[in-house]
C-alpha cells in the first residue's frame, strides 16, 4: 500500500465519509496526486457563493489541493480544482467556532478566487483544521527570499586586479 492510500484511507474515516463516497471519489483523486504524497485533510465543503451547484469533497496533501465536485440531480463527479499549493495565491482563512465553519480562500494560477467552506461538528474541531490549514500553508511553503547575485557593472572587490585599484598619492 503506498502513502497516499496509507494516509488518505483514515483522514476520510475521520471526516466521517462513507465508504461509497470515498470509492467513488478515489479514481479522481488518484489521477491527480501521486502515490508518494501524504494527505493532510480530505473534507465536505460547499462554495457559499454558490451553495445549490453540488457536494464538493476537498482533499489536501502535503503538495497539492483537490476539489472534487459531485452535481446533485445526476451525481456525476467532475474534477473542480487541482493545483500544487506552491501555485496558490492569497491563501487566507476564517475559523468560526460559533458557526463550526473554516472559510477557505484562495487564487488560483488562472487568477480565479475560489472559496469553501468547511463545516465541523464540534467547534473543536474548527481549532484542528486551523492548526492544518497553518501547517499546510504557512509552515511547509516559505516565501522565496530575493538573492543579489550580481550587479550590472559592479564587480566584486576580490576579483578586481590590483593594477584597477587606485594608487595612493604621496
Amino acid at each position: 500500500m503506498d502513502v497516499f492510500s496509507r494516509t488518505f484511507l483514515p483522514a476520510a474515516t475521520e471526516a466521517g465519509l462513507a465508504v461509497q463516497t470515498v470509492s467513488r471519489h478515489m479514481p479522481v483523486f488518484r489521477r491527480c496526486v501521486g502515490s508518494g504524497d501524504a494527505t493532510i485533510l480530505v473534507t465536505r465543503c460547499s462554495r457559499p457563493d454558490r451553495p445549490v451547484t453540488g457536494d464538493y469533497l476537498l482533499l489536501l496533501t502535503h503538495r497539492r489541493l483537490v476539489v472534487t465536485q459531485q452535481t446533485r440531480l445526476l451525481h456525476r463527479l467532475r474534477l473542480h480544482l487541482n493545483t500544487e499549493l506552491r501555485e496558490l495565491s492569497n491563501v487566507t482563512w476564517s475559523p468560526d467556532p460559533r458557526l463550526g465553519s473554516v472559510e477557505l480562500a484562495a487564487t488560483a494560477i488562472d487568477g480565479i478566487r475560489e472559496r469553501f467552506l468547511v463545516r465541523t461538528s464540534h467547534p473543536k474541531q474548527v481549532w484542528q483544521l486551523d492548526a492544518l490549514l497553518n501547517h499546510a500553508f504557512r509552515t511547509r511553503l516559505r516565501a522565496p527570499r530575493e538573492r543579489i547575485v550580481a550587479t550590472i557593472g559592479d564587480t566584486p572587490a576580490a576579483v578586481r586586479p590590483s593594477a584597477f585599484r587606485p594608487a595612493v598619492a604621496r
